[in-house]
């Protein structure tokens, strides 16, 4: 099986932590070598953001290619500005094709602006797409703080168009199901929920002394970890708080606990500085938290089994997540979650068992739940062994088998009459 792999607007070879990188990059990378494994041709497209980088790359093995296609210029733009540059990326997409005498069976796009690549294919190639969201204009929508934060309607409506057009939907989770159904009026027949997997032979728990030596952690200190994009929706300003109050609690005498904060890029010139990151600092500044609370910036994938092997404890306080990638891999690593019970958080946390769920943007019950796992050693190592056998359940063997099973299922036209059309 062939199959054209969608990235358009972040490459999955991106260093973690920058502003569009996350669990997308994560998950498209992982499912390509996987399947990869599995015996399945995967070419993953995106387009091309640095001239100096090699068109083509081998990196995901298996004969696996991550293709870089020119769309515009060859640099970093705004996701507003992408749309225009579509039709130059499929353009490439075909040509590509074309020059390496390539029959693809089916289409699998990520995000709606590579979904709306995958249409313009569909047409081309009359071949079936699958498509997988992992965020939704209208859930960030609800919970934007402000109109800065909100998406536009260009996003809204291409995410519309492009449930209009698909032939199967990847859900992460039930409630991004639920969401498509709701907000979307979404036919739940094309949806089928597949969460996202964990490479369980690279995250896995790591001895603490160790961890924290390579990362290089005083064998003493305890460490409070956050590993995520840096933008308001990941609700760092709610640990910053907790932290505050965690201060001045009596769980920090013997042994120093501090706030590690992986993502961005805080030592930024001022003028290029992400605004949320010039807030965080502000704010850690104002709560006189500069010494308690430490900005690392991005880091690569192979370290981040360190960090989560070294740290107490992971926290994620979104405000919305589709599923929360992160989190899986902290569990993995034995590493408790206390994370906001919103989105695919409420249903990877299990409250008591693996970690805590705790109200969004609640810095007071955060801060509770970070002393109670902080002060009791015994119940913080049991969640973590919970954590890292949950956590195995979603490796990638039986994550690439539910998605191969869906690829099965459209390629043998099982899903080939969708919305009034017939594509095959």
């Amino acid at each position: 099986m062939n199959v054209a792999m969608l990235s358009y607007h972040t490459c999955p070879l991106a260093i973690l932590g920058g502003k569009d990188t996350g669990g997308m990059n994560v998950y498209v990378r992982d499912l390509t070598q996987e399947l990869g494994r599995e015996g399945v041709h995967v070419d993953v497209f995106t387009r091309s953001q640095d001239e100096h980088v090699p068109h083509v790359l081998h990196d995901l093995g298996y004969g696996n290619r991550v293709v870089h296609i020119p769309a515009g210029p060859e640099t970093p733009v705004q996701k507003s500005d992408l749309v225009t540059h579509l039709p130059q990326f499929v353009d490439g997409i075909k040509m590509f094709a074309k020059e390496k005498d390539l029959r693809y069976d089916l289409i699998h796009s990520h995000y709606w602006l590579s979904g709306l690549a995958a249409e313009s294919l569909q047409q081309d190639w009359h071949i079936p797409f699958v498509h997988m969201f992992h965020t939704l204009g209208e859930m960030k929508n609800r919970i934007a703080q402000s109109e800065s934060e909100k998406e536009g309607p260009y996003r809204i409506d291409g995410e519309r168009r492009v449930l209009a057009v698909a032939n199967r939907i990847i859900a992460a989770t039930l409630a991004e199901k639920a969401q498509l159904e709701w907000l979307y009026q979404t036919d739940s027949n094309i949806i089928t929920v597949v969460p996202p997997g964990v490479d369980t032979t690279h995250f896995y728990p790591i001895p603490a002394d160790e961890a924290k030596s390579f990362i290089g952690l005083p064998q003493n200190e305890r460490m409070i970890l956050f590993v995520g994009r840096i933008e308001p929706l990941k609700g760092v300003d709610t640990i910053i708080r907790a932290m505050s109050t965690l201060r001045l609690s009596n769980v920090s005498s013997s042994h120093p606990v501090h706030l590690a904060i992986i993502g961005g890029d805080p030592n930024a010139n001022p003028e290029q500085m992400n605004e949320e990151m010039v807030r965080l600092q502000n704010l850690c500044h104002d709560l006189g938290m500069d010494r308690i609370v430490v900005f690392l910036g991005k880091r690569g994938q192979d370290t981040l089994p360190y960090y989560y092997s070294a740290a107490e404890v992971l926290v994620m306080p979104s405000h919305y997540e589709s599923f929360g990638l992160v989190a899986l891999e902290a569990m993995a690593c034995g590493t408790p979650v206390v994370a906001s019970q919103v989105g695919g958080l409420a249903f990877l946390v299990q409250d008591g068992i693996t970690g805590f769920s705790v109200p969004d943007q609640d810095p007071e019950v955060l801060a509770e739940k970070l002393m109670e796992i902080l002060g009791d050693s015994i119940k913080r190592e049991q969640m973590g062994r919970n954590a890292a056998a949950y956590a195995r359940h979603y490796s990638w063997p039986i994550i690439a088998s539910q998605i191969k099973k869906v690829y099965g299922e459209i390629s043998r036209g099982e899903m080939s009459i969708l919305n009034g059309k017939n594509i095959l």
